[in-house]
């Protein structure tokens, strides 16, 4: 059986950190690739904007009472309408 090339722990020192320069180098420049600018708006259903039109009224109308303790709750939507979870999101995402 042949036996293993050795290597000193100098040389793999070396790889290593040629490696972690690769992966930086690599990162940076994906980074410095990617729009900076804000995304799009994706084109919302006309069911899903009403949805979203109601919950801001519901958030405003709770504001004007007093209640605006950042809790919102909702009962089931009827069978058959869009899954607007995704939407509102998207709409309401800066607030978190």
């Amino acid at each position: 059986m042949p036996e293993p090339i050795r290597m000193s722990r100098r040389t793999w020192v070396v790889a290593w950190a040629v490696l972690c320069a690769t992966g930086i180098a690599a990162t940076v420049a994906l980074n410095a690739s990617s729009p900076q600018g804000p995304q799009p708006e994706k084109p919302v259903s006309e069911e899903c904007a009403e949805y979203i039109a109601d919950i801001e009224t519901q958030l405003a109308e709770a504001k004007q009472d007093g209640k605006d303790d950042g809790v919102l709750t909702f009962s089931r939507r009827k069978a058959g309408s869009d899954d607007c979870s995704d939407e509102i999101r998207d709409h309401f995402g800066d607030d978190r």
